[in-house]
Parts: structure tokens; sequence; C-alpha cells
């Protein structure tokens, strides 16, 4: 899936040793770069990608936006975070992609739902925590003229960060979970209809069930007060998926990389007291 890109384009926080610091309120700015990305999951091609992204940072105490998506906060105490996710997915023509020639392009996707994060240990000293987030969100695509309801993915992950690593204001995080989405979603993948069949390709409906095994990392920079670098990354394993027997089922791993500079072009007067832990 195609979400590495939003997820490590994304800037990180001061390190965690700011233990409360007056900060923006609202921030934006613009992301440039680019990625090799898999044009699907399971996919048996990937394409390289320019990336131009604006960004934006609204530090509210309800609604927020920074590097871990836009979200809503429904509740939170010092390790229990329930909140209301959005995240997204670029599209990819059938007509660069040999296994999906002649079929309908796959749109951009976006999603919404509640995710539970909890954060499973921290050490003050190494600046270092360990997270579980169990986010569920409804997926929908559009080609820019209309929407449409595609079902729903579940991908708990369990997420290693280090603030400090190697540069002192860095942050390194690396996460691991399983994927696991509705039938409907499935199909939008790995349905082959009738009218699409050609030798190699024969008619297939997908099934919900599980999708595979997700490692993802990234890694943030600044550089200056404005311009920071950011690396991101993702190998999934599709091995034992329930659609493994789709023809438009191509490969059991999948690998993405992000790598650009992000520039904050805004800063807002108005301030917030916001620390970087435990839920920045």
């Amino acid at each position: 899936m195609r979400h590495a890109l939003l997820a490590a384009a994304a800037a990180f926080t001061l390190p965690a040793a700011a233990q409360e610091a007056q900060r923006p309120l609202f921030e934006a700015g613009a992301f440039g770069g680019g990625a090799l990305l898999p044009d699907y999951p399971a996919a048996g091609q990937s394409h390289l990608r320019a990336i131009a992204l604006p960004w934006l940072i609204f530090r509210g105490d309800v609604l927020r936006s920074d590097e871990r998506g836009v979200r809503g906060r429904m509740y939170r105490d010092e390790d229990l975070e329930l909140t209301l996710n959005f995240n997204g997915a670029l599209g990819t023509r059938s007509s660069e992609n040999r296994a999906r020639d002649g079929m309908p392009d796959l749109d951009w996707l976006g999603e919404v739902g509640p995710s539970l994060r909890w954060v499973v240990w921290r050490n003050t000293e190494s600046r270092s925590r360990i997270t579980l987030e169990t986010p569920i969100r409804a997926v929908f695509s559009t080609d820019f003229e209309r929407i449409r309801y595609r079902g729903y993915v579940f991908a708990p992950e369990v997420a290693i960060e280090r603030f400090g690593l190697v540069f002192d204001e860095s942050r390194a995080r690396l996460g691991i979970g399983p994927i696991f989405a509705s039938g409907r979603l499935m199909d939008y993948w790995y349905h082959v209809g009738r009218d699409h069949v050609r030798p190699g390709r024969r008619a297939y409906d997908a099934s919900g069930g599980y999708l595979g095994l997700r490692l993802q990392f990234s890694y943030r920079v600044p550089v200056t007060e404005r311009l920071s670098v950011t690396l991101g990354g993702r190998l999934e394993n599709f091995s034992g998926a329930t659609n493994s027997d789709s023809p438009l089922f191509r490969s059991e791993f999948n690998a993405t990389l992000v790598g650009g500079v992000s520039f904050t072009l805004y800063r807002s007067e108005a301030t917030i007291a916001s620390a970087a832990e435990p839920f920045d």
C-alpha cells in the first residue's frame, strides 16, 4: 500500500528533552522529494515518482494535524489516546502495470476511523518509547469527480521511537504489524471481472481477511530551524495472504522508499504549550 508516502513525508516534532515549550499553534510548509512505490499491495511492479506535497501542523487540544496525520482527540491521558484518524494513498494507472493492463485505474484513496494508541514503555534517559496502535479505518476512493466506499482496513502496529539517534534533534521510528482488509477493499485490488479476463488473467472474486505483514521505518533530521531531511521506507510480506491465488497477486514482497526535504513556509504568532511527550 502506498501510505508510506504520506507517513514518511511528514515532519517530526522536537525531542522529548523539551518537556514543555511554547510552539506555534499553526505551521504550514511543503515537502519535495522522490519515492519508489509499488503499484498496489503484492504488485509485481513499482514506479519512481516525484513528490510535491503541502503539509499543515495544527496543535489544538482536540483537532491535531502533525507527523502522525490529521486526527481528532476523543480521549487521552499520560499513556492512552483515542483519536479519529485520517490517512490517504496515491492512485495507479492500470496502463502502466502489466497485470492490470486494460482494467480500470486505481484511484486515490482516503481513510477515516478511530485508533487507540498506548505507550507501552518509555525510557527518559535513552529518549525512547514503545507504542501500540490499533487503527481501523473506512476506505474511500476518488477520481475527483465522485467518491466511492471501498470497505475497511485494520492495521495494528507495535513501534519503537527514538529521539536523538545520531543527531541530537533527530527522530527515528520502526514499526511492525499485520494488515487485515474487508472483502470489498480486497476486491478493489484483486477482483477480475469477466469483462477483463485475458490469457493469464482469469476471473477472480476476492475475499476479506489477511493481507500481509508490514515493517516500516522513518528518520527525520532537522538541518535548520525551518529545513529538515526525511527518509522513510516500508517492506511488506504477503506470504499466506487470503487472496494470494488472484491473477493480480504478483509478488510476496513489496518495498517502498521515500526521501526528500521538508521546509516550513509559515508559523503563526499564536503559540501553545506543547510537550513532545507523550502524544505530540
